[in-house]
């Protein structure tokens, strides 16, 4: 049988591509000397904490002993970090007690956005900001570690950033803010280009400063969090079988797709890049329809907070008058373990675990055709 010099050349980008894919699954064993991580509250682990001077309790689950974050205990982030065998990654902002930033740091804040913050926006740490953060940490870290060789204990080197694993989470707010801004299902999808356009700014700035191994996550399955799903409750037809909002999460598939579109464009045409996309979608949503399949009891319903069926009236940690003159606390829940949902927007340790696991697994990683 004859094999034309076209197949030939096809097979071998077959086998190519299932190559670098297979080495990017088996990572999960990886050989990343550092991890540089930037997105919103599924991965701050207290950047926005300490820009706001907000003192978080130690969370009160979990073996981390870690504060800071938008859960009851680790993040996803933390997981990961531990799974690969690297130290817990600080803040880019923290500046007490000597942080050692030697094996990554972290430019991540909650209520970060891909587009430019507006007047809704809870922090001005958007994505361009934080990708500016880590150009003058970059440059700082190398100067420092030039004049002072000691500081190599502490700081990166040159070696950590152009190996160093660069991993994106962020996109999430850019939907719930449009929404809450009241715009159309149609308006929030006519949007999105332009979010992932300024995104493919901030990577391909990432890319021109030497990153060349990307990890980026697509978005989670908004339409299932309590927050959303409790404005819905009167209206059934606008919920899936799993009790999600079917428009939101429209618009986070749509968000997801063009992503993926951008990884696949972005990895031809920088073929010595790796770019590896996360279905977070996936496996969020696999938990939603299975989870007392996975040891969880409540899907939606918010750990820590007060009223209501999802537990969402009263936000976590805060507290509402009453029209009778009492006061409702916005309290967490006994049993934690059994939530997916921390506070009706963030996931618990458990869950977090969960997402952690099925990440390193392998299965939920799309790798760009070459």
């Amino acid at each position: 049988m004859m094999i034309s010099k076209n197949n030939n050349v096809v097979a071998f980008q077959v086998l190519l591509f299932l190559i670098l894919c297979l080495g990017v699954v088996n990572s999960a064993k990886f050989r990343y000397p550092s991890v540089f991580n930037f997105g919103d509250s599924n991965s701050d682990t207290g950047g926005q904490a300490t820009l706001m001077g907000m003192q978080f309790p130690p969370a009160p689950k979990g073996n981390f002993k870690v504060s800071g974050r938008w859960s009851n205990g680790a993040l996803i982030l933390d997981f990961l970090m531990k799974k690969i065998g690297l130290p817990t990654l600080n803040p880019y902002l923290y500046s007490l007690g000597l942080p050692n930033f030697s094996k990554g740091c972290n430019f991540a804040a909650a209520g970060s956005t891909i587009l430019k913050p507006t007047d809704i926006n809870v922090t001005p740490l958007n994505l361009e900001t934080q990708v500016s953060q880590f150009l003058l940490f970059k440059a700082r870290a190398l100067q420092l570690v030039s004049k002072d060789k000691k500081l190599k204990k502490y700081l990166p080197n040159e070696d950590a950033f152009k190996k160093g694993l660069y991993m994106i989470d962020i996109g999430q707010n850019d939907l719930s803010l449009a929404f809450k801004s009241n715009k159309t299902l149609d308006q929030v999808l006519a949007s999105i280009p332009n979010i992932i356009g300024l995104f493919e700014i901030a990577i391909t700035k990432l890319y021109e400063n030497g990153a060349r191994n990307f990890w980026i996550h697509n978005t989670g399955p908004l339409g299932c969090l309590a927050v959303n799903v409790a404005k819905f409750e009167s209206d059934p037809s606008k919920l899936d079988k799993h009790g999600c909002v079917i428009s939101y999460n429209e618009a986070a598939t749509t968000f997801n797709l063009q992503l993926r579109n951008l990884c696949d464009k972005f990895q031809l045409h920088y073929p010595n890049a790796t770019v590896t996309h996360v279905d977070i979608f996936a496996i969020k949503s696999n938990l939603i329809a299975n989870y007392s399949k996975l040891g969880f009891r409540e899907p939606i319903k918010s750990c820590c907070g007060s009223g209501g069926k999802l537990n969402v009236e009263v936000s976590c940690g805060l507290a509402k008058m009453l029209n009778n003159g009492s006061i409702m606390m916005g309290l967490p829940c006994s049993n934690m373990d059994d939530y997916v949902s921390w506070d009706g927007i963030h996931y618990t340790d458990a869950a977090n675990n969960y997402v952690a696991s099925q990440i390193l697994s392998g299965k939920y990683f799309n790798c760009a055709p070459f």
